[in-house]
């Protein structure tokens, strides 16, 4: 790996190999179905199972949690949407799917309760997936239910229905921790002045010099706002720009309290927000017209193509899902070891767009 000299070109360059390993992977390793399945289970039980400890121990004020929902949130969508769509490709092959739509529907709210309690900002990803899962499956397979009034008023309802009881459950246990509504009084009493911060010093490259924390030392971008996990950049000893410790409340200022766009214009530019919702468009869309390929391989009769199909389902709710909140709700949900998960992510999609391209071709040859 060449030696970046910022934040940003460090991204970049953790990006490309991100990219380029799990495309070898996907070329080199057969994903059947049933092997898609086994993983994604193992995979989504560990993840509720950490899930589950860290919320028990955040209510116990003797012992510290780790707030795993930021890493591995958009990979515990990831995961729960990869059985789902197993099960329904298992249903539409005639298979019967009964008791993996259990082990489903138990991990589903395994997760969004106990990741709901760590962090409001999962439960509203969480159930964003939910809702994007359905959109996506109910035009895969052979489903009659569309969106419909009742269908949104329950998606509304049950997201609803979370928040208030993470509401009661604060004022009942006196953890404020848990309060939906401190966040909320937290957004409006900050984020006009972060706001105006962001809007005044933004230009094509970055921010003006001087006006981020460090001062003179102002890089005038990629100065720590936007950046890989902490722990990774102090562990190839990189000299760069980070928040850490009791500095992470300067950092907040912007981390926390805007949308990602936000974020990314101020510390990479407003070419840097282009580059980012261009990516993000390319790969949603690219994502949704293979899957389309995927489709019509299927009911061609051609069953090659089923794990995968399932991988594409999950990879991609989970990078809309967390595109959306990250980049439009809260920057903290793609930013450090989000951005990772989303780099992750974002790479599982991209495999199968290059991948069907070569072999469609070389089968219409045929």
């Amino acid at each position: 790996m060449f030696i970046a000299h910022t934040n940003l070109q460090f991204i970049i360059e953790v990006a490309i190999l991100i990219h380029v390993v799990i495309l070898i992977l996907f070329n080199i390793i057969y994903l059947p179905l049933s092997l898609v399945l086994f993983l994604a289970l193992i995979f989504t039980l560990l993840i509720g199972a950490v899930f589950t400890v860290d919320a028990i121990l955040l209510l116990l004020p003797v012992l510290s949690h780790h707030e795993f929902t930021h890493p591995l949130g958009v990979l515990a969508v990831f995961g729960w949407v990869t059985i789902s769509a197993a099960a329904n490709l298992l249903a539409e092959e005639d298979i019967k799917s009964s008791s993996v739509k259990a082990a489903s529907l138990m991990l589903f709210f395994i997760i969004a309760v106990s990741g709901g309690l760590m962090h409001k900002s999962f439960l509203i990803l969480w159930f964003l997936g939910w809702v994007i899962s359905y959109f996506i499956m109910s035009k895969s397979f052979k489903k009659e239910s569309r969106f419909n009034t009742k269908t949104v008023l329950g998606f509304i309802g049950a997201g609803a229905g979370g928040f208030i009881i993470l509401e009661i459950l604060s004022r009942i246990l006196n953890a404020s921790v848990l309060s939906p509504l401190l966040r909320i009084s937290r957004l409006e009493q900050y984020s006009y002045s972060s706001l105006k911060t962001v809007l005044v010093n933004t230009n094509f490259w970055g921010h003006v010099q001087g006006s981020c924390y460090w001062g003179s030392n102002c890089l005038g971008g990629s100065d720590g706002y936007i950046t890989l996990p902490i722990t990774l950049i102090q562990s190839f000893g990189l000299p760069y720009h980070i928040f850490y410790g009791v500095l992470i409340v300067k950092k907040d200022y912007i981390d926390y309290m805007l949308p990602g766009i936000f974020a990314f214009a101020y510390d990479a530019g407003y070419f840097g927000l282009l580059f980012i919702l261009s990516w993000t468009l390319i790969v949603s869309i690219s994502g949704l017209l293979i899957l389309r390929k995927y489709r019509t391989k299927r009911k061609e009769g051609n069953k090659q193509y089923l794990g995968r199909e399932a991988l594409l389902i999950g990879s991609l709710t989970a990078f809309l899902s967390q595109s959306i909140i990250g980049l439009f709700i809260f920057n903290r949900s793609i930013n450090e070891s989000a951005l990772l998960g989303y780099l992750i992510i974002s790479a599982l999609v991209v495999a199968h767009i290059i991948l069907p391209i070569k072999t469609f071709k070389s089968r219409s040859l045929n």
